[in-house]
């Protein structure tokens, strides 16, 4: 797994899901698009009290800023063939408008935890050419 900060800011486009631990601690994730193309899509997940807020307050099409690492997850297909996940595991989430929500003060969260699977949305993010060292 590999970790690195990230922020994006796009509309929500998969309603966010809650569930919870075997400790009954609130996992909440969500899909952004952050490009306007459609192409650009990143799972969001959260947990504890951040989880809870953005599963009441958080619905398809609200516009959010999202802040937290960017984790990049390898596992197997049934089929053996490798493969890589991309998420923001978030620490701060603000509804920036857009939808029925409206403007919100950021919310936060300082717990770390493991993250989901989820389908692949791209093989790399950064461009190796753009990075100045």
């Amino acid at each position: 797994m590999t970790l690195a900060k990230a922020f994006i800011t796009g509309a929500v486009v998969k309603a966010p899901e809650k569930r919870f631990t075997q400790n009954d601690m609130a996992i909440a994730g969500f899909t952004v698009n952050f490009d306007p193309a459609n192409e650009g899509l990143i799972r969001v997940v959260a947990f504890g009290q951040l989880a809870e807020t953005i599963s009441a307050t958080v619905n398809i099409g609200d516009n959010v800023a999202v802040e937290g690492k960017l984790q990049v997850n390898s596992y197997k297909l049934p089929n053996g063939k490798d493969k890589k996940v991309f998420e923001i595991q978030a620490s701060t989430v603000e509804n920036i408008g857009g939808g029925s929500v409206g403007a919100t003060p950021a919310i936060t969260q300082s717990e770390s935890i493991v993250s989901f699977n989820q389908e692949e949305i791209a093989q790399d993010l950064i461009d190796e050419d753009e990075i100045p060292f």
